[in-house]
């Protein structure tokens, strides 16, 4: 049986996909900073199926304790074929106040960071596996509402290019394969302000996730429309 963690499981896109993952007979490790949401879906996946998933409390915020526990659970499960990483926050911030800008770049980007490389780690070492990280059609313009978590998601695509890069010149390292999915607006506690559009229920935005981490994509945008308003926005930026 294939073993998969999903770091961001207690709500949203992550909760549903593990959802997903464990009806489709993956050995589940889950990890999230809200502990108690995840012994609830605990519960709820262990209605259907004997096997309990691992759980594991991980705040990346905290990058230097969430790498400890990352590795931890890697270890427990003894070995992983998938890494799934969903964790992120974001504010309106037009006054800039610097706690929140701060709050998204600690977890955005240092602390995805970190889950990336203890990941990519324990890929390496093994030769295998299969990284996928939630980014955001975000990545693609900045933003005067939301500055740092434009940006953010934009530092964590190219950063994922970056990795892909690197491991295509290491032929050993050849069958990691390094998922970037963008997904458009979710019915998420992300998902904020006015005037939103093509909001999709986070139970349909992981089953076409699922759809493309089966399929080995490099990068998807997640549901197909917003590849729309992705190509929309390239345009913009080019001209």
């Amino acid at each position: 049986m294939k073993k998969a963690i999903i770091i961001g499981a207690s709500s949203g896109i992550g909760r549903e996909l593990a959802k997903i993952l464990y009806h489709n007979d993956y050995v589940l490790g889950l990890a999230a900073r809200r502990y108690e949401l995840l012994t609830q879906l605990q519960n709820e996946l262990s209605a259907d199926h004997d096997a309990n998933p691992c759980l594991r409390r991980i705040d990346i915020s905290n990058q230097e304790e969430a790498m400890r526990q990352l590795t931890e659970l890697i270890n427990e499960m003894g070995s992983v074929d998938l890494i799934v990483i969903s964790s992120g926050t974001g504010y309106l911030n037009k006054e800039l106040d610097w706690s929140k800008e701060k709050a998204t770049i600690d977890v955005n980007v240092s602390g995805v960071t970190a889950m990336i490389n203890i990941s990519l780690r324990h890929f390496m070492e093994k030769n295998s596996g299969h990284l996928v990280v939630i980014s955001s059609i975000a990545a693609l313009r900045g933003s005067g509402d939301c500055p740092a978590y434009n940006a953010s998601k934009a530092y964590i695509s190219n950063y994922l290019e970056g990795i892909r890069y690197r491991l295509k010149k290491d032929r050993n390292k050849s069958t990691i394969t390094i998922t970037d999915i963008r997904p458009g607006l979710v019915d998420t506690e992300m998902a904020k302000g006015e005037g939103l559009f093509w909001v999709q229920p986070p139970q349909k935005a992981a089953r076409q996730i699922y759809k493309k981490i089966r399929q080995k994509k490099e990068v998807a945008y997640i549901t197909k429309r917003w590849r729309i308003i992705a190509l929309i926005l390239k345009f913009i930026r080019s001209t």
